[in-house]
């Protein structure tokens, strides 16, 4: 029968209805279109002059900047969520208050609208050169490459007091959202801790308040113990299906030390990611034949001591469903393959 299932960090609730789909085989892409070679694609070798100037690139020596030749190329996105501002240009943030008015001596009414400019970091992180070869189809050594400039822009970017967190993310196939399909990962930075982070931290500051220990160590040591839900697994990190999968083939690739900023892997932790990224996205795409999906990299906010309680990690959700509107109005998801069927079927890639 279904099965309600609680998900340790937040505390929200998942259904696991398995019996409403086929077996995990069934969500294969068949019909996946191929990636098509355009002449005009910003992120290619030769048009580097339709993109903003690159703000870090890594290229032999020698090659001049904004030119072909790099690896890695990270270049300001041309139309941004964020962008920098001066500090005189910054805004007292509207907080609703309450306030009396002096002619009537009345309660004037609350001021319940907030607002202030998107002050921030939006990049784009081009993988490679390659126009058709996602993160999953490069070597270790390119992927390596993609979490060096990952980590060299976090910790630029953290030196400006002005941004409390940054998010990356990678939107794979039309389906997820993205809008060339040159792979390339995006970069937000924000004045704001948002909501989805603020909500794991709340919670894992709780439950280390409450037990005196962090709440996805413990997570990483059930799932090690159990193992029926391990993907893959290398020297420092676990690849898994989530106990309470939000959907199906939904996975999380956590470091085994606990660590709240991904910023400050060593260089092994660097190059054993690269591979067990590279492995799990492969595994994703061989066993469904290139899905889209979505990842995204959660770490601890830059201005924030969660160096006890918090643990950096990746969040991979592949767009095999919809939410319908039991999802959206519940906020509760169903999900339609068991995260232990789901692992059982990747392993075998």
């Amino acid at each position: 029968m279904p099965e309600l299932r609680r998900e340790p960090i937040t505390g929200r609730w998942v259904v696991i209805a398995t019996k409403r789909a086929k077996r995990p085989e069934s969500f294969t892409q068949k019909q996946r279109k191929p990636v098509k070679l355009m002449a005009n694609c910003p992120f290619c070798y030769g048009n580097e002059g339709m993109t903003p100037s690159e703000v870090l690139a890594f290229r032999p020596k020698g090659t001049k900047p904004n030119s072909s030749g790099w690896k890695v190329r990270v270049v300001p996105n041309k139309f941004p969520a964020f962008t920098m501002k001066s500090e005189s240009e910054i805004k007292t943030p509207i907080v609703p208050t309450e306030f009396e008015d002096k002619q009537t001596g009345r309660q004037k009414e609350l001021e319940i609208y907030s607002h202030r400019p998107a002050l921030g970091v939006h990049e784009v992180i081009v993988s490679s050169p390659d126009h058709v070869k996602s993160l999953a189809l490069l070597t270790e050594q390119e992927v390596e490459l993609v979490i060096e400039a990952y980590c060299s822009r976090l910790l630029d970017i953290k030196k400006d007091s002005r941004i409390k967190q940054v998010l990356i993310i990678v939107n794979h196939g039309e389906e997820a959202g993205t809008s060339i399909e040159h792979p390339h990962s995006q970069l937000f930075g924000m004045p704001i801790i948002p909501p989805v982070v603020a909500e794991e931290i709340s919670c894992a500051d709780r439950y280390f308040r409450k037990t005196g220990q962090c709440v996805f160590c413990n997570i990483l040591a059930e799932e090690l113990k159990m193992a029926e839900r391990i993907i893959t697994e290398s020297e420092y990190f676990l690849s898994f299906s989530p106990y309470a999968s939000r959907q199906p083939f939904e996975t999380w690739i956590v470091p085994k030390k606990h660590l709240a900023n991904f910023e400050l892997i060593s260089l092994a932790e660097k190059k054993d990611f690269a591979s067990i990224l590279k492995s799990t996205l492969g595994k994703i795409y061989k066993g469904l034949d290139d899905p889209p999906y979505n990842f995204y990299l959660h770490t601890s906010p830059f201005q924030m001591d969660a160096k006890k309680f918090y643990h950096w990690h990746i969040e991979i959700l592949p767009k095999l469903s919809i939410q319908a509107g039991f999802e959206m109005g519940s906020g509760i998801m169903i999900n339609v393959v068991s995260p232990e069927e789901a692992a059982k079927f990747l392993r075998n890639f």
